[in-house]
């Protein structure tokens, strides 16, 4: 444990990092070529995915901001003040700030890989909060989740926004689900968000923005493979290619070969026909049932869900039983 300051206690769980270049020479190596989406976010596409939540035709952030700032109290009052709240996957901290004055949790635990990042993170909402009391936990919560020693008993309330649960497989989803339940225990409480099936062109539109951030966040991929593992990916021949998958109900984002090509990736040679894809992310959409259905599965019984008039998102409370 690493004290940061006096409300801050930093735990770090030392998780393995899959290597960028393993990932990589692995998943081109594939019939189906595959790279996995964690890998998009160096310094460069972090910023890209940041002018993307901030496109009109990504509905996402605005939709589920509106929810949360209009729903915090009945939220709070069903969550309960002075719960134990935990962010797996926390990023900035920046959708749990919408709760902290209504719910006033007895702490909150945000969980992230980056540890330079969570540690910055942590500072930051502590500056915006002094009063609260912070545990940061260094870990990959899609490999395991683990609660510091020290923090407050209370009630456990995981918090989930932004749709993530999306990028998982479904039966990823409700493994990931049943690790929640048995660290909240029965009784606990989950959070989150989840996008809903809707018109197909307004899908569409989310992952193809006019502006082409979408297009050149998953084109950044190749750029940084051709900075670190000394790649020779030519991105006039690839293009950006997100449509919306009806039968698996999902998004799916491929990089597209225009031409016959091959390249070279840490001295070893792939070949590419026209045509052929790089799938590089998932992104599931469900209705309410079928993600209900998912949660009781896992354990969980709906307790609350909020939806927007036009039934683009929603945010869910479920209770751990």
């Amino acid at each position: 444990m690493n004290v940061l300051s006096r409300k801050i206690s930093f735990h770090d769980f030392e998780p393995e990092l899959e290597s960028f270049r393993e990932a990589v020479l692995k998943g081109l190596s594939r019939r189906q070529k595959q790279i996995p989406p964690k890998f998009f976010y160096d310094e460069i596409g972090s910023q890209l995915f940041e002018a993307i939540l901030e496109q009109p035709e990504y509905y996402i952030p605005n939709v589920e901001r509106d929810l949360l700032t209009a729903y915090a109290n009945e939220i709070s009052r069903l969550i309960e003040p002075g719960s134990v709240l935990i962010e797996p996957g926390s990023g900035s901290c920046e959708k749990v700030q919408l709760l902290l004055e209504s719910l006033l949790p007895s702490a909150y635990v945000p969980m992230d890989i980056s540890r330079e990042f969570l540690k910055q993170s942590a500072c930051g909402l502590s500056q915006k909060y002094p009063w609260l009391a912070i545990y940061p936990a260094c870990l990959d919560f899609t490999q395991q989740m683990l609660l510091p020693h020290g923090i407050p008993h209370g009630r456990r309330v995981v918090f989930i926004p932004g749709s993530s649960l999306g990028n998982f497989d479904p039966p990823e989803v409700q493994h990931f689900l049943s690790g929640i339940h048995r660290l909240t225990g029965n009784g606990g409480g989950l959070l989150v968000g989840v996008d809903r099936k809707k018109d197909h062109s307004v899908l569409n539109a989310a992952y193809n923005d006019t502006a082409g951030i979408s297009a050149e966040f998953n084109l950044n991929l190749l750029t940084r493979i051709n900075s670190e593992l000394e790649g020779n990916f030519d991105l006039d021949r690839f293009e950006h290619r997100a449509y919306y998958n009806d039968q698996r109900g999902r998004i799916e984002m491929h990089l597209v070969s225009s031409q016959v090509q091959q390249v070279r990736v840490s001295g070893q040679h792939f070949q590419f026909t026209k045509g052929e894809y790089i799938h590089t992310e998932n992104s599931y959409k469900y209705s309410p049932d079928e993600f209900i259905t998912l949660a009781n599965a896992s354990g969980f019984r709906l307790i609350k869900m909020w939806s927007d008039d036009l039934h683009l998102f929603s945010v869910y409370f479920l209770e751990a039983v």
